[in-house]
């Protein structure tokens, strides 16, 4: 994405990584943030990243650069951040992660240091933790609930095989969702319940 905006990419990690697209790998992080415009982290959380961007790290960014973290919360010392922000050493930032994570609606409101200060946006981490992304995944589940029920579809499903056969138009026929174990013969026996009924089978869907 950063490439296709006609930017050059240049990472660091703690071990050598194979590139991906045009990007350049360097040898130190310190040597990353004094040549950067844009900074962001992608770290696992572990003893070792606790705190690992705080004043020092700031001050060695650029000056005018911003600095982006989605990946977690105790990796960055967000009082330094704030300060960084402040005093105008850095342009911006974009933080989706935070040290303690806001509660849910009705809770204590959301603190933090970056509150009030210049160019910062927070989001959060979760797309779907958003009020709007709540009410869309009600109306999802509650539509997918209900094809399930009238047409046997389990489209969308994660922890179950996915079937969606096309409805049939002409409201003359009955569908049957059979949920059995994969064993040889289970659909032999099956189609026979059908043809002893004198059952058409128009199309099977597995």
């Amino acid at each position: 994405l950063a490439e296709s905006m006609g930017m050059k990419v240049v990472y660091w990690d703690v071990i050598p990584k194979l590139p991906m697209g045009n990007a350049t790998q360097i040898s130190t992080l310190n040597e990353l943030l004094a040549h950067s415009d844009f900074v962001s982290l992608h770290v696992p959380n572990l003893p070792s990243t606790k705190n690992m961007f705080g004043k020092e790290q700031f001050a060695l960014m650029k000056k005018g650069s911003f600095f982006l973290n989605a990946s977690r919360g105790n990796v960055v010392v967000i009082p330094d951040l704030a300060a960084a922000l402040k005093s105008e050493h850095l342009r911006g930032t974009y933080v989706d992660v935070f040290p303690t994570e806001p509660g849910k609606n009705g809770e204590n409101l959301f603190e933090s240091e970056l509150r009030g200060c210049p160019n910062t946006l927070m989001t959060p981490h979760v797309r779907g933790s958003t009020e709007e992304a709540q009410a869309m995944i009600g109306e999802e589940v509650a539509s997918a609930l209900l094809k399930c029920i009238n047409e046997g579809s389990t489209y969308g499903a994660v922890n179950f095989p996915e079937v969606d056969m096309k409805k049939d138009g002409t409201m003359t026929t009955h569908r049957l969702l059979c949920i059995h174990e994969n064993k040889p013969g289970v659909m032999s026996a099956i189609n026979n319940v059908f043809t002893e009924a004198k059952a058409n089978i128009c199309q099977q869907f597995l």
